[in-house]
């Protein structure tokens, strides 16, 4: 029992220091990324005379509630050489109608409605679009529940006058929830954004969500599109991306491309939500396994000795979280010793506000609002720690999935409930 404990004990200081480590470190990144930022807008030319061609590829089934706020957020960017192309994978509900109705109110929005007569699945609705239909310099793709700041895709088409930058991951805020939920979503959206800030500098991103997020399209092509073998399309492109080689193929996160989405309205959406982004993700670390370690010179060593086994170990230390805290638990009530809880609670109540303020996106008032929170979130963070455990607890009960020796993959697919709540950028 006392080499169990001893275990357990070291464990928590390990993952304990190994995440103030990280949490130092994502400081210091981000930082550094604001430098960078601005430096690389200050060389931006004032006046362009001649802007990329940009296709937006909505894949939607059954969004009658949100397709209309999202087809006018991309309206109302003006970008001038915009085609927006809606892909209908059979929906049951008034989506056609309304995306029809919108063609007709505005005839100049260059707003092609593509329906099919069979489900395509969303990577697959998203693949026949850009084959067929997409015929533009760059391709963004963004859920039908999502709204673009105005700023959004001439911000994100900046970023390609980088000749190796081939693929920008976007800023993406939750639609105001004040719900326990809610709060919690918008919370972790903005410390796990903040880390990319670090990611980017250290060249090791390798997860581009489907929000917003934009590619060339010799890009997408040359890795063969979407994969539609994965639960999570957009983590597979990014990484096929990411494994031609990312010293010359730079996926970046641009913190000035906002756009904002519905987080998940209930816990049991959010169960589900959860699990297939983890199913995807591990799966898609498992195809690409063979760039651990890899000392190919077109990969950085950020990639593949820090970030990639990080990804794997982070899942350990995730499913053995529960076992360590419950023991430290037990020691905290047995010797009536707090210090160690205590500790974790301020670094996490700390590094909470230190990601409020620097955010360049959120109002003074904003800002104190959501400082107020910051004292409840250590605890409440086990909340979605423990939707995470039950995530990665259902995923190795079904290890054929992660394997992908299962058919049950994207042939089908249902976005979670939408609101359609009117939304406001900071």
């Amino acid at each position: 029992m006392d080499i169990l404990g001893d275990a357990l004990f070291y464990m928590f200081i390990t993952f304990g220091l190994i995440t103030t480590v990280h949490l130092g470190m994502y400081l210091g990144g981000a930082n550094l990324y604001d430098i960078w930022q601005y430096r690389r807008q200050s060389r931006l030319p004032k006046r362009r005379h001649k802007w990329p061609t940009v296709s937006v590829v909505v894949p939607a089934f059954n969004e009658e509630v949100s397709i209309i706020r999202c087809l006018e957020s991309i309206r109302l960017t003006k970008y001038p050489k915009l085609q927006v192309i809606v892909h209908n994978d059979m929906s049951t509900d008034s989506t056609v109608r309304l995306i029809r109705a919108y063609q007709k109110r505005y005839p100049k929005f260059d707003l092609r409605l593509v329906n099919r007569r069979h489900r395509a699945g969303k990577a697959g609705g998203v693949n026949y679009c850009i084959q067929k239909y997409a015929k533009t310099d760059l391709i963004m793709t963004l859920d039908a529940d999502c709204i673009l700041r105005p700023d959004a895709i001439k911000n994100a088409v900046q970023y390609f006058d980088d000749p190796k930058i081939v693929g920008v991951a976007a800023n993406v805020r939750l639609v105001d929830n004040r719900s326990t939920l809610g709060v919690l979503q918008q919370f972790e959206h903005l410390i796990g954004y903040r880390s990319k800030k670090f990611y980017t500098i250290t060249n090791c991103e390798f997860i581009v969500g489907g929000v917003a997020s934009t590619y060339r399209r010799e890009t997408i092509e040359k890795v063969d599109f979407y994969g539609t073998d994965t639960q999570t399309e957009d983590i597979g492109l990014s990484m096929k991306v990411v494994a031609m080689g990312n010293r010359n193929n730079r996926i970046v996160y641009a913190s000035d491309v906002v756009a904002m989405a519905e987080g998940a309205h209930s816990f049991k959406a959010l169960m589900k939500q959860r699990y297939r982004w983890k199913m995807g993700s591990l799966q898609n670390l498992l195809i690409h396994t063979r760039m651990l370690f890899n000392l190919n010179k077109k990969y950085s060593p950020s990639l593949t000795f820090y970030r990639l086994p990080m990804a794997f170990f982070s899942e350990f230390m995730l499913l053995m979280q529960p076992v360590v805290i419950g023991y430290i638990v037990y020691l905290s009530i047995t010797y009536h010793t707090v210090g160690l809880f205590l500790g974790a609670y301020l670094t996490i109540t700390l590094y909470v506000l230190l990601t409020i303020w620097p955010d360049e996106h959120s109002t003074l008032q904003r800002k104190l609002a959501k400082s107020l929170y910051a004292p409840f979130l250590y605890f409440a963070f086990y909340i979605m720690d423990t939707v995470q455990v039950v995530a990665i607890i259902r995923c190795l009960m079904n290890p054929k999935m992660i394997a992908r020796k299962t058919a049950e993959q994207q042939a089908a697919w249902t976005p979670p409930t939408r609101e359609g709540v009117q939304a406001q950028f900071s």
